[in-house]
C-alpha cells in the first residue's frame, strides 16, 4: 500500500469517527461540561478540517495541511463577519450550524488553532514517525 493511500484511509477512517462525535459534543444534551459543549464541537470541526485537506492533498507534509487547513477554518470563522438574507436564513438551518456557524468569535479560531496543530502532530506521528506504515 502506498503512503499516500494509508494516510487517505486514515484520515477517512478519522473522519468517520469524528463527525458523529462533533455532532454529539454539540447536539446531544449527554451531560457534558459547558465548556466541552461549546468548543468540543469546535475542536472537532477543525481537526476534521485538518484531515479533509489530508485526504485531499496525501502528499503534503503535516506542517503544510496544518498551515492550509487553518487558512481555511479562519476564513470560515471570518465568514461569519459577513451577512446576508439567504447566508443568514443558511445559518439557521442545522446544516449552516454544523458547517460554517453562526457567530464570529476569536475564542473560536484559537480553538481551531489548538485543534489543528493536534491534528498535524498526531498526523505526523502516524505518517512519519514510528506507527508509520514501512516499506
Amino acid at each position: 500500500m502506498s503512503h499516500t493511500l494509508h494516510r487517505r484511509l486514515l484520515c477517512l477512517a478519522a473522519i468517520v469517527l469524528l463527525i458523529p462525535l462533533g455532532l454529539v459534543c454539540r447536539f446531544v444534551p449527554i451531560g457534558l461540561p459547558q465548556v466541552l459543549v461549546k468548543y468540543g464541537g469546535s475542536f472537532l470541526w477543525a481537526a476534521m478540517v485538518y484531515l479533509l485537506v489530508a485526504l485531499l492533498l496525501p502528499a503534503l507534509p503535516p506542517v503544510a495541511v496544518g498551515a492550509l487547513a487553518a487558512a481555511v477554518a479562519i476564513a470560515v470563522e471570518c465568514g461569519k463577519l459577513l451577512t446576508s438574507p439567504g447566508l443568514n436564513n443558511f445559518r439557521d438551518t442545522f446544516a449552516g450550524k454544523v458547517l460554517v456557524g453562526r457567530y464570529f468569535s476569536y475564542k473560536d479560531i484559537a480553538v481551531y488553532c489548538v485543534a489543528i496543530v493536534c491534528a498535524a502532530w498526531i498526523d505526523q506521528h502516524l505518517t512519519h514517525g514510528r506507527f508509520a506504515m514501512k516499506g
